[in-house]
């Protein structure tokens, strides 16, 4: 099999192009106008170059949209959503005239922004400027790793590219550059970005805050780059035939465009960036175009013609590699069977019987179990991949029989970050959307907040990334306020869809990652929240967390009716709890002590289960976390916490500082009543 980026343009005439490209514009700016919302500018600025793509060189089958080897396309600038919409019509997706109606609408497949999972041959939902740049990355670094893997000589079963289009918003957002930096670094040849340099933005010209060579600060990353016109066909072909050359690096191709090309008063200007071009210019713009003006959404028949022709070219290439595929399963059967078994995001039950086992008594930092937990799980799981950014000993991630991933080890599974935690974010969301790969990533608690937007998204996404958040608390020491979390843990909990989850001991964090790898697409992140200090491993905690939170311990002897309250904790605090009951119970006083590591999953059980730990008669309950105690109302009458900045000092000494000892969560507990 010829090599993709090898593969000549498909034939496309002038013609085809030209018929492909009004239809896009005249379906752009009746979607807009019957939503009275959306944003037409940047779709009729970038058909011309979107058409020579899809119509020469993306490789995809609308009949079989999860076809493995397709390349893949993402629109960073994803506010401009009904160019994606307009092209996977055309193309022959499902995603039928009446959705492009119904843009913007309750329910349809076409809303604002594109949504991975939601309308199909969307491959990663974008809107947020930038996030779509870097998922683009971790696209191209999954097919990398996964080609190393398994591709052998004559049985290029991996070979795709990822192309995107991105604007010049993309471009001002640190996490394109965060992502941008690591792509070239890399090296990653098979990834090739078409930049909407229209040079207007929401407020107006680029010139009031975005004048630098973009080209230059591209080429400085270590990127090949083309400038070319981005209305001249001719022009965008050549650019992309020499970025697919490009094989050792990462290309981007500036085509200068006019944003809302084609509209007569309007095009140029930031009036066609964000709103309805009006009547009177939508008018004017489709007798410009020499476009109908009724009925609205019209598809010429001979266009719809000739596109079925181009969907038979498309099936053909994908028939061809299903075909090269059987060669290779009667090749190397048990290759195949482990590559579709990874696409589907089966984990088998060996990967789990991997996990270590940690004796009660003994104390270790939940960082340190989680080392060498994760280094259990990537020798049982090939699937696995991830890094830090730049804390990899920290965090408890630093595996060293892991080959790191660059330009000459591309199967290395290591991938070393740098101080990017946003970037960091948004390529684990590639990773994980590509398929075929389980990823994670890495940093302090406190720089949770520079990477919350991709944390956003993978929780949008449902997409099963695996955070690792260490130093989880104030009792990391004498860094400080800047680096203590205060309210982190908690603000992570509003996200929905993520779990969170901190594990009280070496014990929980068994449980944190069986619960994590247990999610699949579909189902959404685990953020895993580790200690710095070491805990006691206890007797009574569970290696298996999936029901949230249970009954750790209950005094000796005492039915739940008997019970004086219940002490709930989390994390650090779990061991806290459980010595403060202990205590109270020598005062005869007795208090249950309910872990609960994640309130997601918690949330997920059944009321009796829920029922059963927190019976709804005992009232007394006292939350005890080293957090913000805002929320813990959802189960706790009041928390035991900290609302306030920490302070640099060792963490034994914050501890009596600010109340973290049996006596005064004793204390605390005995003044509810």
């Amino acid at each position: 099999m010829t090599a993709r980026a090898e593969l000549p343009a498909r034939s496309c005439d002038d013609e085809l192009h030209r018929e492909m490209v009004r239809t896009i514009k005249a379906l752009v700016i009746d979607a807009v106008e019957e939503a009275k919302s959306g944003h037409p500018g940047m779709p009729m600025g970038t058909a011309d170059m979107a058409a020579v793509l899809w119509l020469r060189y993306l490789a995809h089958d609308p009949s079989c949209p999860s076809w493995p080897d397709r390349d893949r396309f993402v629109l960073s600038a994803g506010h401009g959503s009904m160019l994606l919409y307009a092209l996977l019509h055309l193309s022959g997706y499902d995603l039928p005239l009446d959705e492009l109606r119904r843009f913007r609408r309750l329910h349809s497949k076409t809303p604002g922004h594109p949504e991975a999972g939601h309308t199909v041959g969307v491959e990663a939902t974008t809107g947020p400027l930038g996030s779509g740049f870097a998922a683009a990355v971790g696209l191209a670094i999954a097919e990398r790793i996964l080609a190393d893997r398994f591709n052998r000589p004559g049985y290029p079963i991996v070979d795709h590219m990822t192309y995107g289009i991105c604007s010049d918003g993309d471009l001002m957002e640190g996490i394109a550059s965060e992502a941008a930096s690591v792509a070239g670094h890399l090296g990653l040849g098979k990834l090739v970005f078409l930049y909407d340099s229209n040079r207007i933005t929401i407020d107006g010209s680029t010139e009031l805050a975005f004048t630098e060579d973009v080209c230059a600060r591209f080429s400085a990353y270590g990127w090949h780059v083309e400038r070319c016109d981005g209305h001249d066909p001719a022009s965008v072909a050549a650019a992309l035939a020499a970025a697919r050359a490009a094989t050792d690096r990462p290309s981007m191709i500036e085509c200068r465009t006019t944003i809302g090309k084609g509209a007569p008063n309007k095009a140029g200007t930031s009036a066609s960036h964000g709103a309805p071009l009006g009547k009177a210019e939508v008018e004017a713009t489709k007798v410009a175009m020499g476009w109908p003006l009724e009925p609205t959404f019209v598809v010429p028949k001979q266009l719809r013609a000739r596109l079925d022709e181009c969907r038979a070219t498309l099936a053909a290439a994908r028939t061809r590699w299903e075909t090269e595929f059987e060669r290779y399963r009667q090749a190397y059967p048990e290759l195949a069977a482990t590559f579709e078994s990874e696409q589907r995001g089966d984990v088998p039950q060996a990967v789990f019987d991997a996990l270590p086992r940690f004796p009660p008594g003994t104390p270790v930092a939940t960082r340190k179990a989680g080392q060498k937990i994760l280094a259990a799980l990537v020798g049982a799981h090939a699937p696995i991949v991830g890094g830090s950014a730049d804390l990899a000993e920290s965090n408890g991630v630093h595996l060293t029989d892991l080959p790191s991933h660059d330009r000459s080890r591309p199967g290395g599974r290591l991938i070393h970050y740098g101080v990017r935690e946003h970037g960091m974010g948004g390529i684990s969301n590639g990773l994980a959307l590509h398929g075929g790969l389980r990823p994670y990533d890495a940093t302090f608690l406190i720089f949770s907040d520079f990477m919350r937007g991709a944390l956003r998204l993978s929780a949008l996404m449902q997409l099963p990334v695996v955070h690792v958040f260490s130093h989880d608390s104030f009792w990391l020491g004498e860094d400080g306020p800047t680096h203590q979390p205060i309210e982190q843990c908690m603000t992570l909990r509003m996200i929905p869809g993520l779990d969170v989850v901190r594990p009280g001991d070496a014990k929980e964090t068994v449980g944190a990652w069986r619960l994590a790898l247990q999610r699949k697409r579909g189902d959404g992140p685990t953020a895993i929240l580790v200690t710095r200090q070491n805990l006691p491993t206890l007797a009574e905690t569970r290696e298996d967390i999936s029901c949230g939170g249970y009954v750790l311990w209950d005094p000796p002897g005492t039915s739940a009716s008997d019970l004086h309250g219940i002490l709930i904790a989390t994390g650090s605090e779990l061991s806290l709890a459980y010595d403060a009951a202990k205590e109270l119970q020598r005062r005869g006083v007795g208090v249950r002590v309910v872990s609960l590591p994640c309130w997601s999953a918690f949330e997920r059980q059944p009321q009796a289960w829920r029922d059963e730990v927190l019976p709804p008669a005992l009232t007394r309950r006292l939350a005890v976390e080293a957090g913000v105690t805002l929320g813990w109302g959802r189960w706790a009458t009041a928390a035991h916490g900290i609302d306030h900045f920490g302070a640099s000092a060792p963490g034994e000494d914050l501890a009596r500082e600010f109340g973290f000892t049996v006596d005064r969560v004793i204390e605390h507990y005995l003044k509810l009543g």
